[in-house]
């Protein structure tokens, strides 16, 4: 799967808002504002559960490397998770 596509998808995914549980937290983290080195996804099941984290790590900007792209959407549609939440930006390290 392309780069765009992906992205495009977890977009719309994101963008449905708060549906209710299983959910998924993705967030960037970087040495700086303008490129992100590291991701972590969360999964949680059910309110008061404890997340399951994942992080990925990349040489360049992995909000644009396309195999941690097309893999956290295969995440999301494996886990059937009914929201997506997408942390704004990138936390700095």
């Amino acid at each position: 799967m392309n780069i765009d596509k992906a992205t495009k998808l977890i977009a719309k995914r994101v963008k449905k808002g708060l549906q209710g549980y299983p959910s998924v937290t993705i967030q960037y983290f970087g040495d700086s504002n303008e490129c992100a080195s590291e991701v972590v996804i969360g999964f949680t099941e059910e309110e008061g559960i404890a997340i399951q984290a994942q992080s990925f790590s990349s040489k360049s900007d992995a909000r644009f490397d396309e195999t941690i792209q097309t893999t956290l959407l295969k995440i999301i549609e494996r886990s059937d998770a009914k929201t997506v939440i997408e942390v704004a930006g990138i936390t700095v390290k």
